[in-house]
């Protein structure tokens, strides 16, 4: 069993950032990779970016990059979304997930483990 908890998420106006962070305990040392998801209403649930636990390899949704850095805390068993230069159009509940097979997979179905999600709202 693995817990995933989320924090960081806020309001922000167009341009700001923010940190979210996730915090893992269990099974941490079965974990292969780490991502977050974002849904926004009415919309599937989809791929922010991901890492892997041991290499640190990452990927990106193109919406993303350039203004997302995932990263991650072995040692602290936490890992982080700095978000820069936000966007209303990335206004979302943000969740974190643990696969526990491979790295760089982007659907939310292949992911083993979720935290609760939290709320980033950006207005214009």
């Amino acid at each position: 069993q693995v817990q995933l908890v989320e924090s960081g998420g806020g309001s922000v106006q167009a341009g700001g950032s923010l940190r979210l962070s996730c915090a893992v305990s269990g099974r941490t040392f079965s974990i292969y990779a780490m991502a977050w998801f974002r849904q926004a209403p009415g919309k599937e649930r989809e791929i922010v970016a991901s890492i892997t636990r041991s290499v640190g390899s990452t990927y990106y949704a193109d919406s993303v990059k350039g203004r997302f850095t995932i990263s991650r805390d072995n040692a602290k068993n936490t890992v982080y979304l700095q978000m820069n230069s936000l966007k209303p159009e990335d206004t979302a509940v943000y969740y974190c997930a643990a696969d526990f097979h491979t790295g760089g997979r982007s659907r939310w179905y292949e992911y083993d483990y979720w935290g609760q999600g939290t709320q980033v709202t950006v207005s214009s």
